[in-house]
C-alpha cells in the first residue's frame, strides 16, 4: 500500500511541476497554473503539509527565475489560503464544486494580492476611495486570472480524474 502511496505522491507532484512550468512560458499577464494548483494539491495530496509545499515550492523555484516583488507575501500568503481552500474538496470532485471553488479563489487573489499592492506601494491614498481606484486598475487582471484558473483547474482536475480512470491504481493509494 506505501508503494501506491508514493506512486500517487510522485503523479501528483509531477503534474503540479508541470503545471508551474507554464509560468516561465510567454502567457498573459496572470494566465498562469499556479491557483489551480494550489487548489490541485489541496483537494488530492493526502498530507495537508504536501498540500501548501508542493505549490509554494514551485512558486518559489519560478520566482526564483523570474524574479521577487514587493507583493510577493501577500502572493504565497493566497496560495497558502487556496490550497486550503482545495481541501475543501477533498473526496468530493464534482464539477460545480471545482468551479465555484475556482472562482472563489481568483476573488480571494484578487482581494489579498491588490489591497497589498494598495498598501504597501504608495500608488493610491490610504483611503477607502484609494483602495477602489486600485481594484479598479486590477480588474483587467482578474479577467485574465481567473480565466486561468478556470482553465487550469479544468485541466489538472480533469487530467487527474481522467487518469484515476485510465489507471485504477491511483484510486487505491
Amino acid at each position: 500500500m506505501e508503494t501506491l502511496k508514493t506512486n500517487k505522491f510522485y503523479f501528483l507532484t509531477v503534474l503540479v511541476l508541470g503545471a508551474a512550468l507554464t509560468r516561465l512560458l510567454p502567457h498573459y499577464p496572470n494566465f498562469t497554473a499556479i491557483g489551480g494548483l494550489a487548489l490541485f494539491s489541496g483537494a488530492y495530496f493526502d498530507k495537508k503539509i504536501y498540500a501548501f509545499l508542493v505549490p509554494l515550492t514551485a512558486l518559489l523555484l519560478t520566482d526564483m527565475i523570474i524574479g521577487f516583488h514587493s507583493t510577493v507575501a501577500a502572493v504565497y500568503i493566497s496560495f497558502a489560503v487556496i490550497a486550503l481552500l482545495g481541501s475543501s474538496l477533498k473526496g468530493k470532485v464534482k464539477v460545480q464544486s471545482v468551479l465555484l471553488t475556482t472562482v472563489t479563489a481568483s476573488v480571494l487573489f484578487f482581494v489579498v494580492t491588490n489591497t497589498a499592492a494598495w498598501y504597501s506601494m504608495g500608488l493610491y491614498p490610504k483611503t477607502l476611495s484609494g483602495l477602489a481606484m486600485c481594484f479598479t486598475a486590477a480588474v483587467p487582471f482578474f479577467h485574465t486570472t481567473l480565466l486561468g484558473d478556470l482553465f487550469f483547474s479544468s485541466v489538472l482536475f480533469g487530467a487527474y480524474e481522467l487518469a484515476k480512470f485510465k489507471m485504477p491504481v491511483l484510486v487505491k493509494a
